[in-house]
């Protein structure tokens, strides 16, 4: 009987399975379709052109070979490394377990931290072989003769994309945790991860969209950007939400935030415990936000100096009127801070001071060492970008997106796909990782002039280099003091590329440097205990000069800043409350633009 019962149990399973396997085949049939008709569309657009890619590990090879001495010294230092490996593994395999590694992974290398890739020779040995081949083959690269700087970084940057993608980790049948769990599961998890590999490649039509987080635990408003305030303005580009006090006396100076318009700006309203709005209105300012617009089509001929009239200067004098202050203190993260310094250029050549003091958040002015992002900007790839935005009006969010994740592609590519698609599970619930997936387009006449003007050519650092509005920029007129925050491991705006701006602005000064990257270095709450920050009394020319006589401080940067902005305050007034000005109140925040997905 026994018997007849697995017979009947491997009959269904085996009837389950054939329907799942033709689900899956018509579905990834209607996803090769879907694909198909947006080729047609020609809606598509690669952020690497891999003909061009092509050329250039073509070119590289060609002068590897040229030097055949220095490639035969580099082959041979890799075989040696291979029979130390062999020698390693073959003592381990006799019991020998005092055998020492070859190589190990570094320390911030999280992909081989579960045990069997020390504890079982085999995985060991791949581990270690893997390490061996990828260090040979960037190493290699990098050694390349007769090559500029920039194809240089974009060969080294490529090469990375290519050993990371091969790491035995990405896949089943070299993946311990994958292989324990396809045995324990019968497979199940590898069934749930082409469903969910199937489901990614149908939202993105053809184009795999690697889900991160599970977007249906999150709501606007409702746990994420929670901070109680009110819409009290909006044009075309903004709304501005003025948050509602927390304290019976406040700054007279109201505090304005310029947040970046490429993501949203409730990165700064994550959660309450996490949230620089909700804190800085617990330190008594009053604190408006810019919400920027998810433009469509429709914005396609905004220009930059548009997002400065209709953002920072509209905002501005929409504050006035709700408060009835001229002056404000203001805050620009990223390129929102990009637009406040050629705004306050732009204040200082029109003899306008409303600005007393401004923060910069991890905020580029000198391009000349964009870090990793140059890789993707030359004049070839911004002919193709050009191109592409003609066609549509803007470029969608997912593209800067891809960038960012490729930029950090084991922690935001490579554990997505053994997560999801090798070990089948769902993705987890998190705020962060909400907010990274919630993209935003870009106008095409806005976003052409800052990549080709500042990034490509850097202009913005020229005095005179920019025209806003019929106003040639020079930041070196801006004498606002001015408080900087910088990450040590940002990837976006690398702190010492930020630091340039010490020696163009006049202004009393302050600099400080953040440990972690560009979000949690940033978001760090003095409750959660965590990080650390650096300061220095001086600011030398060079940013190894500042960081080597710096002074470490444990924990948040955010009372530091609190203790700098108080002497902006321009003394306390009763506490104000959204819509007692001029200005009514036409919603409750985080307001309508905000909600606008793509």
């Amino acid at each position: 009987m026994a018997e007849d019962g697995n017979d009947t149990d491997a009959l269904f399973d085996a009837e389950k399975n054939a329907q799942i396997y033709a689900d899956f085949a018509e579905r990834s049939q209607r996803i090769v379709n879907a694909f198909l008709e947006r080729q047609k569309e020609g809606s598509n657009y690669a952020v690497a052109d891999p003909v061009e890619i092509g050329k250039m590990f073509m070119d590289a090879s060609l002068k590897m070979m040229a030097n055949p001495q220095k490639f035969a010294e580099q082959q041979a230092k890799l075989m040696q490394g291979y029979a130390d490996l062999w020698q390693a593994t073959a003592k381990r395999m006799q019991g020998d377990d005092d055998v020492q590694p070859v190589i190990r992974p570094a320390k911030d290398d999280r992909r081989f931290k579960d045990d069997a890739w020390s504890e079982e020779a085999v995985f060991d040995f791949i581990k270690q072989s893997y390490l061996l081949t990828s260090d040979w083959l960037q190493a290699q690269v990098s050694d390349v003769d007769d090559m500029d700087a920039k194809t240089k970084e974009k060969l080294k940057f490529y090469t990375r994309q290519y050993v990371d993608a091969l790491s035995p980790t990405n896949f089943v049948a070299t993946n311990p945790k994958v292989l324990k769990m396809a045995s324990e599961t019968k497979g199940e998890n590898l069934i749930k991860g082409m469903d969910q590999l199937l489901k990614d490649l149908e939202r993105g039509q053809g184009e795999l969209r690697i889900s991160m987080t599970d977007t249906d635990a999150f709501e606007l408003g409702k746990n994420v950007a929670v901070t109680p305030g009110k819409v009290v303005y909006q044009n075309d580009l903004i709304q501005l939400l003025q948050y509602e006090p927390t304290t019976e006396k406040v700054a007279k100076r109201p505090l304005l935030i310029v947040p970046p318009w490429i993501n949203k700006f409730y990165i700064l309203d994550l959660q309450p415990k996490n949230s620089f709005i909700k804190w800085a209105t617990d330190q008594g300012h009053t604190v408006f936000v810019i919400s920027w617009i998810n433009p469509d089509e429709r914005y396609a001929d905004k220009r930059f100096e548009d997002y400065m009239l209709e953002g920072p200067l509209a905002a501005m004098d929409a504050i006035k009127d709700a408060t009835g202050e001229k002056d404000v203190n203001i805050i620009g993260y990223c390129i929102g801070g990009t637009l406040t310094a050629a705004t306050l250029a732009y204040m200082s050549a029109k003899g306008d001071d409303r600005v007393k003091s401004a923060t910069f958040f991890t905020t580029m002015v000198d391009f000349s060492e964009p870090g990793e992002l140059g890789v993707f900007i030359d004049e070839a790839q911004l002919q193709r970008l050009d191109e592409h935005m003609e066609k549509t009006g803007y470029l969608d969010g997912q593209y800067m997106s891809q960038v960012f994740n490729m930029m950090r592609d084991n922690d935001l590519i490579w554990s997505f796909v053994i997560n999801n698609y090798l070990l089948g599970r769902e993705p987890m619930a998190f705020d962060l990782l909400y907010w990274n997936s919630d993209n935003t387009r870009m106008p095409k006449m806005m976003h052409s002039l800052y990549l080709r003007k500042m990034y490509l050519e850097n202009k913005l650092v020229e005095p005179g280099g920019i025209t806003l509005d019929g106003v040639p920029i020079d930041l070196s007129k801006i004498k606002t003091p001015v408080y900087w925050l910088s990450t040590k491991d940002d990837h976006i705006a690398p702190w010492k590329s930020t630091y340039a701006a010490t020696q163009i602005y006049k202004g009393p000064k302050r600099f400080v440097l953040s440990a972690s990257g560009h979000i949690a270095g940033v978001i760090n709450p003095p409750a959660a205990n965590k990080y650390c920050y650096w300061t220095n009394t001086k600011n030398p020319a060079a940013p190894d000069d500042f960081f080597g006589t710096a002074k470490q401080h444990e924990g948040s940067w955010w009372p530091d800043w609190q203790k700098w902005i108080n002497k902006y305050a321009d003394g306390d007034v009763q506490a104000r409350t959204p819509g007692d000005g001029k200005l009514k109140v036409i919603e409750d925040a985080p307001g309508s633009y905000v909600k606008v997905r793509i």
